[in-house]
């Protein structure tokens, strides 16, 4: 009698066990099955017009009506009007107290925040900022930026911490919110704009509300997150001293969770200011109009004489906020004891400039940086931006990047049959993920074909690509780099720290500046704007690799390149996938964006739909945004983030 072979899973190859390999192999028997079917029924590599829903037509009317009926409906009379106005009260109330107090009282005064949350060296960088900001001329642009991002902050902070303290006190409203937030964190700031122009109208209303809903969700997640983390055996102690559920909440949940309240705070108030800015195109005013303005007219001085304010303003609220999170629970006994006489003194300044009539900054006292500087762009532009010998100047540099990596990248994406692409998101997306992120992924990717838009969709996705591997080439080379020299590491930190917190928009002026307009200077500045947080989490991923495991592969006689090869990267692995997920969010934002500098495709649809009023446009373009953001996101998303987060 013939024996019989068991098989064990024992006996299997270790490469056929692996659960990519099934996954696989699944999706090849799929696509052995739809392939054929598809192409018998799809040829051509277009969207079909058969599968695409035309909303042109009913989103005309809905604006329309909305238009029409703004004045007189009882909705947006008495709920949207009420909001509305109260917005322009707040953001005007504040921007009154701000003249009031004068250039001088408003120095003081925020010098002695800071001062009295992380010290003198802070202090007199708040002093400087101020200061800057009026010699360039930019004071009053200044206070209506920092009116708005006050209203914008206070109201995002408010919906943010309930939203949060439901989240952190309820389980289920937990698991409902944690996949909103999820998708409302990688939307470009851009998909925020048109639904609340479309109900507010363009103006200070629609900016500051855009803001909110842009920046409450890191203040909603925090919250939550603090109020889960907070000490077991903490609460245990103080509910068997008989405390009530909300004197559990006040005297231990919320003092646990500081750190994360003020972290959110911090988070919320970077991410208002980058929306403020980029709501000047929907009429917030302020430093951001002056910027926009100055971009529409390629006037690179003017632009960066309000950009310079922008980024000393986000230094100083993000380095305040940063001390008052990071530091200890009350300042030192010096600042402690001399915070009444050095109120006592900001206020003596205030009212002093005041009485003498000095609440404006003085014309005399300003520098204009416009002129030379754009004279400094035109000598670049005559010298550096073509005929350069040997190595051509900027221009070419971007026309050959356009021909050789965005017009072949395009090209390609829009032969592909959709039904590929679809395929190929999915394979992405199990792989990495489950299948629940990769239904989401082309469930996102269908839905923009569904709007029409599938051609300028994959224009903007070739973008996005491109900078994307630009961005991680540079982006792990210098983290790798820095990794390794402390020295170098200590270097980069202030230069990160800066680009970090800049706003998107400010970006934008350099590359226009170096390469004119067009496809290629959006790819640049998203790369520019995308390069440090990639660093920042590739430095800090490979230093986090356990020194024993680097201990023990210098013992068996390991080179420099192998450890780096054979132990730090594969141990770093959830970091860079990280790296990779922040870089594609990142570079899509300034993407999109870059369609008010010649970007094309979904970024222009979107300039186009606020500049014309045609909102249908506009519309579709964001809601494809929204989708290919989502798509995106879920694509490059680490399986230990999203398991964390629920998602």
């Amino acid at each position: 009698m013939a024996a019989i072979t068991v098989f064990s899973p024992r006996t299997v190859p270790a490469v056929l066990r692996h659960r990519a390999v099934h996954k696989l192999a699944l999706l090849a028997l799929a696509a052995a099955v739809l392939v054929p079917l598809a192409t018998a029924r799809w040829a051509g590599g277009a969207w079909p017009d058969a599968l695409t829903v035309d909303l042109s037509d009913p989103l005309t009317r809905a604006s329309t009506w909305i238009v029409d009926n703004r004045d007189t409906h009882p909705l947006f009379l008495y709920f949207f009007g009420h909001i509305s106005n109260a917005v322009v009260l707040s953001v005007r109330a504040v921007y009154l107290v701000l003249l009031a107090a004068g250039w001088a009282g408003v120095t003081a005064l925020s010098a002695l925040v800071a001062w009295r949350v992380a010290g003198l060296r802070l202090a007199l960088g708040t002093v400087a900022a101020f200061l800057t900001c009026g010699l360039l001329g930019m004071w009053v642009p200044t206070m209506q930026t920092l009116a708005l991002m006050v209203v914008a902050v206070a109201a995002s902070v408010a919906v943010g911490a309930v939203l949060g303290l439901a989240a952190g006190l309820n389980d289920r409203l937990d698991r409902a919110l944690r996949p909103v937030l999820d998708t409302m964190q990688v939307l470009p700031a851009y998909a925020y704009l048109l639904p609340v122009v479309l109900v507010f109208g363009m103006g200070v209303p629609a900016a500051v509300l855009a803001t909110v809903v842009y920046a409450a969700p890191p203040m909603a997640r925090l919250t939550a997150l603090g109020l889960r983390g907070a000490d077991k055996e903490v609460l245990e102690a103080v509910r068997s001293l008989g405390a009530t559920a909300r004197q559990r909440l006040l005297t231990a949940r919320v003092p646990l969770a500081r750190k994360e309240l003020l972290l959110g705070l911090n988070q919320t108030i970077m991410m208002a200011l980058s929306m403020a800015v980029i709501a000047s195109v929907i009429g917030a005013g302020g430093l951001g109009d002056r910027v926009y303005q100055a971009l529409a007219s390629v006037d690179v001085g003017a632009a960066l004489a309000a950009g310079i304010p922008i980024v000393l303003l986000a230094v100083v609220l993000d380095r305040v906020t940063g001390a008052a999170g990071g530091g200890s629970t009350s300042p030192s006994q010096t600042r402690r004891r001399g915070g009444p006489y050095a109120l006592v003194a900001a206020l003596a300044i205030a009212v002093a400039a005041r009485l003498m009539g000095r609440l404006d900054w003085p014309d005399a006292w300003t520098v204009p940086i416009a002129e030379p500087v754009n004279r400094t762009v035109d000598w670049m532009t005559d010298h550096l931006y073509s005929g350069v010998p040997v190595v051509g100047g900027t221009a070419d540099w971007a026309a050959h990047f356009t021909t050789w990596v965005l017009n072949p990248l395009r090209d390609g994406l829009t032969w592909l049959p959709w039904w590929s692409m679809l395929l190929l998101v999915a394979t992405l997306a199990w792989l990495i993920g489950t299948w629940r992120t990769a239904l989401t992924a082309v469930l996102a990717m269908a839905a923009i074909g569904v709007l029409g838009v599938w051609t300028p969709a994959l224009d903007t996705l070739s973008q996005v690509l491109a900078a994307v591997a630009v961005t991680l080439v540079i982006g792990f080379a210098t983290g790798i780099a820095a990794a390794r020299s402390d020295r170098l590491e200590r270097a980069l930190r202030p230069v990160l720290d800066v680009f970090q917190t800049m706003p998107q928009f400010v970006y934008l002026i350099p590359v226009v500046a170096l390469f004119g307009v067009g496809r290629a200077p959006a790819v640049a500045a998203a790369v520019v704007y995308a390069l440090p947080a990639v660093v920042r989490i590739t430095t800090q991923g490979l230093r986090q690799v356990d020194p024993a495991a680097m201990e023990s592969s210098s013992s068996l006689g390991a080179t420099s390149w192998q450890q780096l090869r054979q132990v730090q990267l594969p141990l770093a692995r959830p970091a860079l996938l990280l790296a990779v997920n922040q870089g594609v969010v990142l570079v899509l934002a300034v993407v999109i964006i870059g369609g008010l500098v010649g970007g094309g495709a979904l970024g222009y649809d979107v300039v186009f739909g606020l500049a014309q009023g045609d909102l249908a446009t506009g519309l579709v373009a964001g809601a494809a945004i929204v989708c290919l953001g989502l798509m995106l996101d879920r694509v490059t998303q680490p399986t230990d983030r999203r398991t964390k987060k629920g998602a």
